[in-house]
């Protein structure tokens, strides 16, 4: 009798400890992704709730559940400051249980949330922000930069120019993390092409009036005038340079460094047309683009920007992870996404590097005149596919301190 009743209490605690175990391998029973992001600025456009919608895309597409835990999606608003940003990714893990982290487009905001998440060991999947440095000197274990950055901008714009002849340049850049990173990376490959830099001026973020900028641009003779630059600056700058017909004479070229396709359809055909840009993602380049970008604007009224693609591109490899890893441990995820490709309507054969680089093939487009385009969000012709090995730096060429 005694011996039936210890071996019953035994089966009960193993019970007890399995039931435990398997709780514990998704934190609080929830997979919570927090997507942050400009939601009422000048990036708003290209991420905003159109990242969130993306999200919850990914999300809809596992049955909202992974290893049998629901999946909740929550977003904020960081409004462009470093300090709001690392405040709620703080609060988002320490209070509230936060397993990732998704989109936070501005550099200055990434770099601060990305030390946040390095000490929390957190997933960051960075999909708005473009400095380089984010998988360089401040690479992290659990950060992986998806999209784009400054240096494939670079090596597809920059490059482009100048073996169209664009030979000099000057630069008119966003006074912060992101367009400091951008000239110097668009300057290192315009060199490396041939070609030289006569010049600099920097605007800070969110300028309304960009006059005095590009008199300083047309007045240095320089054939080109790159824009480091983006979102509402984008728009606002070759708006304003359009007006001052800065470009009619013919002797001078703006390059958008970095233009979305959102930027196109606020500027139009009209004001776009023949800019020359580098994209990660455009929704009409094959049937599967075309059918998720689809369902995307069946949500949104819009189509997906590469920052939204990649949204969703990001947080399904990561829930992939997750699922094979067992577990939503930071660090034992990150390592499971390093060890897989990334095949999805995003990309194909996409790797991760140890530095959290995911490289993909990019592509260098021109915008089309408004005869060419056949309707609306009609708004590329596809130029050349650049590999990703040839567009993203390699490990070694990072300057990251992490294990190769």
């Amino acid at each position: 009798m005694i011996a039936r009743l210890l071996a019953g209490a035994a089966l009960a605690a193993l019970a007890v400890g399995s039931a435990q175990a398997q709780q514990g391998k998704i934190s609080g029973d929830v997979v919570k992704i927090g997507v942050l992001n400009d939601r009422s600025g000048l990036y708003a456009d290209l991420g905003g709730e159109g990242s969130a919608v993306a999200v919850r895309m990914a999300v809809e597409e596992v049955g909202g559940k992974i290893l049998g835990k629901p999946i909740e999606v929550v977003s904020a608003d960081h409004q462009n400051k470093p300090d709001i940003g690392s405040n709620l990714s703080r609060e988002w893990i320490d209070r509230d249980g936060v397993d990732v982290i998704v989109d936070v487009p501005n550099s200055g905001v990434a770099l601060a949330v990305q030390e946040v998440t390095r000490e929390k060991k957190t997933i960051f999947l960075m999909q708005g922000p473009a400095t380089s440095r984010l998988t360089g000197d401040a690479c992290s274990p659990t950060g992986f930069h998806w999209a784009y950055d400054t240096r494939a901008l670079a090596v597809g714009t920059g490059q482009a120019i100048v073996k169209e002849g664009g030979k000099s340049w000057f630069f008119l850049t966003a006074d912060y993390a992101f367009g400091h990173q951008l000239e110097t990376d668009t300057a290192a490959q315009v060199k490396k092409a041939g070609g030289t830099v006569v010049g600099a001026v920097r605007a800070p973020l969110n300028t309304a009036d960009f006059s005095s900028f590009l008199l300083q641009a047309q007045s240095s003779g320089a054939q080109v005038i790159g824009l480091a630059n983006a979102g509402g600056d984008t728009i606002t700058s070759i708006k304003q340079a359009s007006e001052f017909g800065l470009t009619q004479s013919g002797q001078q070229k703006l390059a958008g460094l970095l233009i979305f396709l959102s930027d196109v359809h606020a500027l139009g055909l009209q004001v776009a047309q023949d800019l020359v840009l580098t994209t990660g993602f455009y929704w009409d380049m094959d049937d599967e683009k075309r059918a998720w970008s689809e369902k995307y604007k069946a949500k949104t009224g819009k189509m997906p920007t590469m920052v939204q693609a990649g949204s969703y591109s990001s947080v399904k490899h990561y829930l992939k992870a997750i699922e094979a890893a067992g577990t939503d441990d930071g660090p034992t995820v990150a390592a499971k996404m390093r060890e897989m490709p990334v095949n999805d309507m995003f990309a194909k054969n996409g790797k991760i590097l140890p530095n959290g680089r995911m490289v993909h093939d990019m592509y260098l487009a021109r915008v089309k005149k408004p005869s060419e385009s056949k309707g609306p969000w009609d708004y590329y012709e596809i130029i050349r596919t650049i590999p990703g090995d040839e567009a993203f730096a390699t490990m070694a060429e990072s300057g990251c301190k992490l294990p190769g």
